[in-house]
């Protein structure tokens, strides 16, 4: 199959362009810049989530340019158009490992031409990413903002027996399994890609059931890691041991007079994540 040409211009918004930057640790990795015009201004650099894009930092891309820095958001390895990585449930995990994609990240500063960057900032998966970057390379990323994952710092010598909670959950009533359980599944990816109501869809009851529109996000503290307590968190995090995140999201579509509503996410800006996906 042939490769997609950079995201274009018309979706994005003024100032703000789409190319490509080839030979990042074997990724031809695509990225979205703001106060590119500038030569020698310092580096801020956007590392998204799931189920997101660099699209996603579009909205504050021009504010932080307008405030003097050359703002980059790539997609990382694994979304949107960068190219170079496996989709096979079956592929070796070892790119997709935390320090490899650390390991993209500092290609990429080098590929810009920058020594550091001003501030490497994550959201969600991007957050331990950008967590890891600035433990590793201190030299390199000089700040960090963890956005939505804090990060527990680095392993200890004895791993955690991660199997326990998702045994005790799966032994509730009803049953129930974390969801990044799920997500490591092979049946996930087609559970989502070939849902029913379409990708398009899915994404807009998603997205709805992780924003404050929903009225059942009402955030507490857990007072501890055990199945019945985290049990307690909405669907889309401890979903129901039978049901896959298609069915789980389809619960919560919004309706037509909440989607007309949804100023943050309009349906044309859902449409570059749907076809993007």
């Amino acid at each position: 199959m042939d490769e997609a040409g950079p995201l274009d211009s018309i979706v994005l918004p003024q100032g703000i362009r789409a190319r490509f930057v080839p030979g990042i640790n074997g990724l031809r990795m695509h990225v979205l810049e703001a106060g590119f015009e500038t030569p020698g201004r310092p580096c801020v650099l956007l590392l998204h989530g799931f189920p997101e894009l660099a699209y996603s930092w579009r909205k504050i891309m021009g504010p932080l340019a307008a405030a003097g820095f050359h703002v980059v958001a790539p997609d990382q390895r694994g979304y949107g158009r960068t190219t170079g990585w496996s989709a096979e449930f079956d592929a070796d995990p070892a790119p997709s490992r935390l320090l490899n994609i650390v390991r993209d990240t500092l290609g990429l500063v080098a590929a810009l031409g920058y020594a550091d960057v001003a501030a490497v900032v994550g959201h969600d998966f991007g957050s331990p990413v950008a967590a890891w970057c600035a433990l590793l390379r201190p030299d390199i990323f000089r700040s960090v903002v963890l956005m939505s994952a804090p990060f527990g710092g680095p392993p200890g010598l004895v791993p955690a027996n991660s199997d326990a909670i998702h045994a005790e959950l799966a032994k509730l009533d009803p049953p129930r399994k974390h969801y990044q359980r799920y997500y490591a599944t092979r049946d996930a990816n087609p559970n989502m890609q070939g849902c029913p109501q379409g990708v398009n869809d899915f994404l807009r009851a998603y997205f709805h059931m992780k924003s404050a529109d929903w009225p059942q996000n009402q955030p507490f503290p857990l007072t501890c890691w055990t199945a019945a307590e985290i049990a307690r968190l909405p669907r889309y995090y401890v979903m129901d041991l039978e049901k896959g995140m298609a069915e789980t999201a389809a619960r919560e579509m919004p309706t037509k007079v909440e989607t007309a509503a949804c100023r943050w996410l309009p349906d044309q800006e859902l449409a570059i994540y749907s076809n993007e996906f």
